[in-house]
């Protein structure tokens, strides 16, 4: 499959407003989820209304997915979704393993080596919730976030900033920062590094398939798995 962004002329002269949109939609949407005013969905610890936070999470995916077919009037390649290939499948899970097996424990190692806190208080909060909903946030969280923050957002800026590694640089930034309310300083510094990694990987491979197999691989063996095994 040719690279993206094509080149066609409707490809290099973005609609910026129709961008900025979206990227307000992406980030914007998931900051409010994240923040003080996902409150108004209920008590955070009610099932309800974590269950209202993945649909409100599915619904900014929704808004955003209608801007890029019927505002910006792009296909979903735009967003790197090839058509369905085993390799995409081959290549999410070694992204995983790779993450999972050296990234991880490297990163593990450097937050106790900084007397940072690790990651143990976020995990205890998802292996809390009931194992169906687990599943749940596993598959949103391939799916939805993977799609807004690389597919979309990142994708976008690149368009609009002409520069890869500058659209890189904001991207990593701004999901990191997204999952500081629930996980603290410590594992942010860490996901800016997975971030990193999983970025430079969908500029090589154009693949989002692959990250969001990726993704959900290995949310699910640490918030699915690992907890059933242990």
């Amino acid at each position: 499959m040719s690279s993206w962004p094509p080149r066609t002329e409707r490809s290099t002269r973005p609609n910026a407003a129709a961008a900025l949109t979206g990227l307000a939609v992406a980030w914007g949407g998931t900051a409010l989820l994240v923040s003080p005013a996902a409150r108004l969905l209920g008590p955070p610890d009610r099932l309800s209304t974590q269950i209202l936070g993945q649909l409100a999470f599915w619904t900014v995916f929704a808004i955003v997915i209608a801007i890029v077919l019927y505002w910006e009037k792009q296909p979903l390649a735009s967003l790197g979704l090839r058509p369905f290939g085993w390799s995409s499948i081959g290549w999410g899970f070694l992204l995983a393993a790779f993450i999972m097996y050296v990234a991880y424990p490297v990163e593990v190692w450097a937050l106790g080596a900084l007397g940072l806190p690790g990651f143990e208080a976020g995990i205890a909060k998802v292996v809390a919730v009931p194992l169906w909903i687990r599943v749940f946030a596993v598959v949103t969280a391939g799916i939805v976030e993977d799609t807004l923050f690389l597919g979309y957002a990142l994708q976008r800026l690149r368009r609009l900033i002409g520069r890869d590694w500058i659209a890189a640089a904001v991207s990593v930034t701004v999901t990191a920062l997204l999952h500081w309310p629930h996980w603290g300083v410590g594992p942010v510094l860490a996901f800016v590094v997975s971030a990193a990694i999983g970025t430079a990987f969908f500029l090589w491979r154009q693949d989002l398939l692959a990250n969001i197999v990726a993704h959900a691989t290995a949310d699910g063996m640490a918030f699915v798995v690992v907890p059933l095994l242990s």
